[in-house]
């Protein structure tokens, strides 16, 4: 077991035996058959299971549940009693009820919405026999990537089709709100999370004791998402680091010899919810999870979404990944049963491990054609695609151009060798007639359809039609982003520095990493291995000359450097945009509240006036990020209230600005003033 990420998943275009179409065998056979066949994983670490009252039991009766329900006792003027009791609903709210007979009526179900949906879903069966073994031998967490509402049964599907134990699967509280529907899924194993936990002491500890209780009592595999919540623009999401640190804190406190951590990849040619993340990035609030709404959207079933492809990652050793890392040997001098702080030392063992775990899930995931025809569409003007059309022989030509360069970046395609290119793409692009179609050679973007209605469409309205559709596509863009995104940083380097020295380049791809970092993921303490991993790609493909002190661009290599830079392009715009907001409007505070309508507004005027070139910045997202980069830069501050409130330092923000477009010398990034670049 090594302790890098490379060789995760394997590069290049994957080979039909490593990964098997678990729907071929299900439509030869019978949907109920498979359902109610004898089901005998072997058990989980060898051991027979305790009960799901047992779980709970022993949560309530751990010793750090009873101290801190005497010290919240103490802050409320409560009696201890009343506190447990208030520990026990909250137990109640939250524990999964895992039982076979209800995995049998999910696995009956989705076998049916899979059919529907999916013309093959694909899983690497050496990936998932490594994971078999490793579930005999050691604690197991499963981390899956989180794309789409399938992600969140379709290991259990796939654990029950091949006899593996089921996993127990952190959830949010909203879905355990849907009738039936919020059962079933308790019953299949999900135990529920509250979204805004806060400063609740008592949940806090609750749900930190519940969930280190299943990693003690080797009660089953846990499965939860690094990052969080669903991706919205389906790329990498910075990791949240909470529900990582619990899963940790048994072998950080030496009460478990090891933990082994399984990176999932899940990967989608098309995703169910792709119009409806385009809208939420726009501000259109996001529906609240309801059965109705689930029957409702059963008119899904009557589309085509491609294919699936779910990747099981080498398991990877907490014990050899820390070494080095952390000293456990703290943890001894405080009894284990007392709450702890978490230490610097922890903190940033944890993020690292979280970072690395979602690094393995990129590298780990599938590429699509539409995917590498997404980065090319969205390089051409979008007057083009709404009024011209893109020349159809012109984007395949690219597209097998691009192909070249991803797998020469290391890129894990998917790309079928016994049909032609041209019949690859074409079932590419109608497989996404939502996003683009075709008409006489040319590709167009698709203009979201409005109801019938008196009046004449707005110009503001259109611009949100219009961005609704780009945001579709550049979600599928994302998908490959983490292949491209380090040579692109270098490339961009490159063209705003002007300078062919290794020293002043790496000045500024430090600069682009530390700006860029909510945008995409970068390892903690990486970044000399990220520069000279993007200068190695950059010379394998024949774009640049490389020697000891200087980087050149090769005669040959324009044209990659062309596409890096452009495929950079939307965010370097999107955020000089909202550094433009920063430093124009009025206020020293402003409210989230405020920021995020008011920003859109602005590239609303921009893009109607031609001085913004990309709909991009109207997303939600990207606005965010650009708040979180600004903070951690130190030009804008969090002030301590309820309302969100940020103190901007104008001086600092339009220093930024200027470094980003070259205006600020690169070598002055090396002494820096107030802002922190």
């Amino acid at each position: 077991m090594t302790h890098t990420y490379r060789g995760s998943g394997r590069a290049g275009l994957y080979q039909d035996e490593e990964f098997v179409d678990i729907l071929e065998e299900r439509r030869r056979t019978s949907d109920l058959g498979h359902a109610l066949r004898s089901f005998k994983p072997l058990p989980y670490l060898g051991a027979p299971p305790c009960s799901v009252a047992e779980l709970n039991q022993a949560v309530l009766d751990s010793h750090f549940l009873r101290h801190v329900a005497r010290e919240v006792a103490m802050e409320t003027g409560s009696s201890v009693e009343e506190v447990r009791e208030e520990a026990c609903g909250i137990l109640e709210e939250m524990s999964q009820n895992l039982q076979l007979g209800f995995i049998r009526l999910m696995g009956y179900t989705l076998t049916k919405v899979l059919k529907r949906l999916f013309t093959s879903v694909f899983v690497n069966m050496e990936g998932l026999s490594t994971l078999q073994q490793a579930m005999q031998q050691t604690r197991v967490i499963l981390m899956p990537n989180h794309r789409s509402y399938v992600d969140f049964l379709i290991i259990s599907y796939i654990m029950f089709t091949y006899d593996l134990p089921l996993p127990v699967i952190a959830a949010g509280i909203p879905l355990a709100g849907m009738k039936v529907i919020g059962e079933i899924l308790r019953r299949s194993g999900a135990f529920f999370i509250r979204r805004a936990i806060g400063s609740d002491k008592l949940y806090w500890a609750v749900l930190s004791e519940y969930v280190k209780t299943i990693v003690r009592n080797e009660f089953a595999p846990m499965e939860f998402y690094v990052e969080g919540l669903r991706s919205r623009t389906l790329k990498s999401v910075t990791p949240k680091l909470g529900m990582m640190h619990m899963v940790l804190e048994p072998y950080f406190k030496s009460e478990v010899f090891d933990i082994t951590l399984v990176p999932v990849s899940i990967s989608y040619d098309r995703v169910l919810e792709e119009s409806l993340l385009a809208h939420e990035l726009l501000g259109v609030p996001k529906p609240k999870e309801s059965t109705a709404g689930l029957l409702k959207a059963s008119k899904l079933l009557q589309d085509n979404y491609g294919s699936m492809h779910v990747n099981f990652g080498q398991p990877v050793s907490v014990r050899q990944l820390c070494e080095g890392k952390i000293n456990r040997c703290q943890y001894n001098l405080i009894p284990r049963d007392l709450p702890q702080k978490p230490t610097p030392e922890a903190q940033a063992c944890v993020s690292w491990l979280a970072h690395l775990m979602v690094r393995i899930q990129e590298e780990g995931s599938v590429i699509s054609p539409w995917s590498l025809m997404a980065c090319l569409l969205l390089q051409a003007p979008v007057a083009v695609l709404t009024e011209d059309g893109l020349p159809w022989q012109q984007l395949t030509e690219r597209t097998l151009w691009l192909k070249r360069l991803a797998l020469d970046f290391g890129g894990h395609l998917k790309w079928p060798g016994q049909v032609s290119d041209s019949d690859v793409m074409s079932s590419s692009a109608a497989i996404h007639r939502s996003v683009v179609h075709q008409k006489a050679g040319r590709v167009y973007l698709v203009q979201e359809e409005e109801p019938e209605r008196r009046r004449a469409v707005s110009a503001e309205e259109s611009v949100m039609r219009t961005g609704t559709s780009v945001l579709m596509l550049a979600s599928y863009r994302n998908q490959s982003l983490h292949v491209f995104v380090r040579p692109a940083l270098l490339a961009m380097a490159l063209d705003v520095t002007n300078s062919t020295h290794k020293d002043e380049l790496f000045a500024f791809f430090s600069f682009l990493q530390d700006l860029f970092s909510s945008e995409f993921i970068f390892i903690p303490g990486k970044l000399s291995e990220d520069f000279e991993e993007a200068c190695s790609l950059l010379k394998k493909c024949g774009a640049v000359h490389i020697d000891q002190q200087e980087v050149t661009l090769s005669d040959m290599g324009r044209e990659t450097l062309s596409f890096l830079k452009a495929l950079i392009q939307p965010f370097i715009d999107s955020y000089q945009m909202m550094f433009r907001y920063f430093c124009e409007q009025g206020a020293q505070v402003i409210t989230e509240k405020q920021f995020l309508p008011a920003v859109r507004t602005l590239a609303t005027k921009l893009l109607l006036s031609g001085e913004l070139p990309t709909y991009e910045a109207l997303s939600s997202d990207t606005q965010k990020n650009v708040l979180s980069a600004l903070q951690r830069l130190e030009a804008v501050t969090k002030m301590r209230s309820m309302q969100r409130e940020y103190k901007v330092n104008k001086a600092a923000v339009r220093r930024i600005a200027d470094i980003l477009s070259g205006k600020i010398p690169v070598q002055m990034l090396r002494t820096p003033p107030d802002a922190r670049l």
